[in-house]
């Protein structure tokens, strides 16, 4: 087996790990990978429309008003009306869904500190460098446009 092969399985064996990893801790606060996501997104932007959530997380309008539904259920967003265009309708956090997100941080920090202690400045950097490059090529193919 080739080492690119190699390491193209251990990346999809990580992916996977994450994702059973971030599953195991969200699910009692009732949330899901995707519902996640938007509430990321929201945490990193600050208020914001579906359609600018839908466009983020690179779905259909229709599949984030139910993950906000489903949000708004649980008490971690509001929807509130935009201060100046009342066509628009807001996605906020609520003071659970700052504070669930603050420990998402917290727990995102903690994790990454625990995966590379013990790895040098120099490597550390280009480690990060390798995977910006696997990223950029993992985005490439996933472009229609690029690869026609």
């Amino acid at each position: 087996m080739s080492a690119g092969v190699q390491v193209f399985d251990r990346l999809l064996e990580i992916a996977l790990l994450v994702q059973a990893d971030m599953a195991r801790e969200l699910e009692p606060a009732g949330l899901t990978p995707a519902r996640t996501h938007l509430l990321w997104e929201v945490h990193q932007r600050g208020p914001s429309s579906q359609r600018a959530l839908a466009t983020a997380l690179d779905v259909t309008p229709r599949n984030v008003t139910g993950l906000v539904d489903a949000l708004e259920e649980r008490g971690f967003v509001r929807r509130e009306p935009h201060p100046t265009d009342r066509r628009i309708t807001l996605v906020t956090l609520t003071e659970q869904g700052a504070r669930t997100t603050a420990e998402m941080e917290k727990s995102h920090r903690e994790i990454a500190a625990h995966l590379v202690a013990g790895f040098d400045a120099d490597r550390l950097e280009q480690f990060r460098t390798d995977l910006d490059t696997i990223a950029a090529r993992l985005h490439e193919l996933m472009d229609p446009e690029a690869r026609s």
